[in-house]
């Protein structure tokens, strides 16, 4: 048995009209890269990871038609939050409707055999930035957005430190590794001391994925390990759509 992550699907066969190849040619024909790679690597034994941003769809019964496509890959699958999964409902709506192979964590926990996982999605944050990581290309799929709200911006981030606090506070204490998973990286490129790393060591994390970032520049060393924690960059274009193995 075997845990694999791969984040930032961006699945949009339920919203045709969202297909990520606008972004360019690494993005052609992405779902069957996805399909293929998953296929290649991951067996129905297998746990897989998908920290956040699944799909494009805009409303729970409309994503079930990308979840029922994610369902029908090999593993079992763990799914948190991120910022572009604007289907997601409530636990009990999702609950209700989710195919059995996918699970999701909400301010609780998952167990699978010895190893437990926790997280959440986290947000923007004047902690760091990726600029210098990042080729930047405008996004065609979404409307511009008017200037940011710093104040507004911050609420969200340290509301988002609370749920992951919460969500690591109900691990197991009796398995062996212990997971979190987050859409927006917790740290730095550089590894400097975050408030979410704080939380993450507090919590003895062994290993911590995360994805959000796009067109990262894969000539610069970024992440790595720091307290404890192995920070793993899991976003699909950044590993050419290939998932990778955490344990």
């Amino acid at each position: 048995m075997t845990i694999w992550a791969l984040s930032d699907l961006h699945l949009s066969i339920s919203v045709p009209s969202k297909k990520m190849d606008v972004f360019g040619p690494t993005w052609e024909d992405y779902a069957n890269k996805i399909e293929g790679n998953w296929k290649a690597h991951i067996q129905k034994e297998d746990l897989v990871l998908l920290p956040g941003d699944l799909c494009w769809a805009m409303k729970l019964d409309q994503a079930l038609i990308d979840l029922q496509w994610v369902d029908a890959l090999p593993g079992t699958k763990v799914l948190i939050k991120g910022n572009h999964d604007y289907w997601w409902d409530s636990p009990a709506k999702m609950k209700k409707i989710f195919p059995p192979s996918i699970h999701f964590i909400q301010n609780d926990s998952f167990d699978w055999h010895d190893v437990t996982i926790g997280g959440a999605r986290l947000w923007d944050t004047e902690e760091y930035n990726f600029h210098s990581f990042i080729e930047f290309r405008e996004n065609p799929l979404e409307k511009k957005s008017h200037a940011k709200n710093l104040e507004e911006e911050k609420k969200i981030f340290l509301r988002e430190l609370e749920r992951l606090e919460l969500s690591l506070s109900k691990l197991n204490p009796h398995a062996k590794t212990r997971i979190a998973m987050t859409h927006y990286p917790p740290i730095s490129a550089d590894l400097q001391d975050s408030l979410a790393s704080k939380i993450l060591e507090k919590h003895r994390i062994s290993v911590c994925v995360f994805g959000h970032l796009h067109n990262v520049k894969k000539d610069k060393q970024l992440f790595g390990e720091k307290g404890g924690v192995k920070y793993l960059f899991t976003s699909c274009d950044y590993l050419d759509f290939i998932p990778m193995r955490i344990l």
